[in-house]
């Protein structure tokens, strides 16, 4: 097995969408290719393998395909971060901005224990406000954070440098310029 493969083969870009000079990157064709899907993921762990994994934070919602697929090869947890009010238990919240106002996600109370060793995962880094939002969660429980860790990053967007001021490592299997 190479570890050269290249995921964006098999990510589609989306003019216009869900806007008017927005390129969405559509990760759905690199799910529905076993190969790509099985050789994404084979590269998102491996750089994790040896560093004795927890839990995986999977980002609601394509961060709970990539992360607990992540969890499963890794031996380990899974936990999710939802949007505000979808988690059935209690729950600790942090707000985020967005281009237009703000958002809240969630994490269970009892989700992660002091000291755990935590990766968090999502399909993309855009602005990098949901990680952070979820490392402002973890850090709440008093857990260690490997790394932040996606498919698809958007420098331009300036995610990722916000990621690594806040002291996270990133990283991703392949960039894009432009938003």
């Amino acid at each position: 097995m190479g570890f050269n493969f290249d995921p964006k083969q098999y990510i589609r870009t989306v003019p216009d969408w869900p806007e008017k000079g927005v390129q969405f990157r559509d990760i759905t064709p690199l799910l529905e290719h076993p190969l790509g899907f099985r050789q994404t993921m084979d590269q998102m762990v491996y750089p994790f393998m040896e560093e004795g994994i927890d839990l995986v934070v999977g980002i609601d919602a394509r961060g709970f395909i990539f992360g607990a697929a992540m969890a499963y090869q890794l031996g380990c947890g899974f936990v999710p971060v939802r949007k505000k009010g979808k988690l059935p238990y209690n729950s600790i919240s942090v707000s985020y901005e967005l281009e237009y106002g703000t958002a809240e996600v969630e994490m269970h109370v009892d989700a992660i224990k002091p000291g755990q060793k935590v990766l968090i995962v999502d399909d993309l880094i855009a602005t990098g406000g949901t990680m952070l939002a979820a490392y402002e969660l973890i850090k709440q429980m008093d857990a260690n954070v490997v790394a932040a860790c996606a498919v698809i990053d958007l420098p331009d967007l300036g995610g990722s440098d916000k990621l690594r001021a806040a002291g996270l490592e990133v990283f991703a299997l392949c960039e894009y310029s432009g938003h």
